[in-house]
């Protein structure tokens, strides 16, 4: 069932949202070469801790650490490690934070050091893509309208939208209904009310839309070896434009 938040939940959410936004703008910034992804995990832990709040991701499901780090051809769900970025990766971080009994939700994918041109306009059709579906994010339209446009603007670019995974409600817990795809046909899905929470998450590849799921359990890679890109946000239905928790000028490239 979708619940609907009260004006007292959004303003919880927002202190979740602006935690978790922080936390990526953060990881943003430690995407350099020689970096390896633990530090930017411990990095992640360390100030969502410092802020009262918990990782949402560590532990959940068994995930081991406190932010998905993928790299290059890893679309999501990168487990951190030893891994050392290298000059021309482009390096996805997804991170979550729980506080006040909420939820923030956000991701996005970052150039290290200087990068191909196809790989960073992989980067700007992603995070466009998300722009693209917000503009649907609002009383009145279905839930489909947000998915269209995403798969659209995606597609129209040349690149693929991953399917199997899918954004989704948010709030008490990190996943809630509904299920927020990044394809499909408009005019289909819940109407969209006031209060509803989503994360919207384009999943994007550069070449095909399919997928490998990797023998840990949790790092899915594309199956042809081509780049991926993830951009999310945490937003919330107004009676006007959509408010997103998590500040996205912390994340634009």
């Amino acid at each position: 069932m979708i619940t609907l938040k009260s004006n007292h939940e959004i303003e919880l959410m927002r202190r979740a949202g602006k935690i978790t936004a922080a936390a990526r703008a953060l990881a943003r910034e430690m995407v350099k070469p020689g970096v390896t992804t633990q530090e930017i995990d411990k990095a992640v832990y360390e100030f969502i801790t410092s802020q009262g709040a918990t990782p949402s991701f560590l532990h959940y499901n068994g995930f081991p650490a406190s932010a998905c780090i993928s790299v290059n051809d890893e679309i999501i769900h990168g487990i951190p490690g030893k891994r050392v970025l290298q000059e021309g990766d482009i390096v996805s971080v997804d991170v979550g934070a729980y506080i006040g009994g909420f939820h923030g939700d956000c991701a996005g994918t970052y150039p290290c050091g200087q990068v191909s041109e196809e790989a960073m306009r992989l980067i700007r059709v992603t995070q466009q893509s998300f722009f693209e579906g917000l503009k649907f994010a609002r009383e009145g339209y279905r839930l489909s309208d947000i998915s269209h446009a995403v798969q659209k603007y995606a597609e129209s670019n040349g690149c693929s939208v991953v399917r199997e995974f899918v954004g989704h409600g948010i709030g008490r817990h990190m996943h809630e209904p509904p299920e927020v795809p990044n394809y499909g046909k408009p005019g289909h899905g819940p109407r969209l009310l006031r209060g509803m929470a989503i994360a919207v998450e384009p999943m994007v590849n550069q070449g095909g839309a399919g997928i490998i799921q990797m023998p840990d359990g949790w790092t899915v890679k594309t199956a042809d070896g081509k780049l991926a890109a993830h951009y999310e946000n945490t937003l919330v239905i107004t009676d006007g434009e959509p408010e997103i928790m998590t500040d996205p000028t912390d994340s634009l490239v």
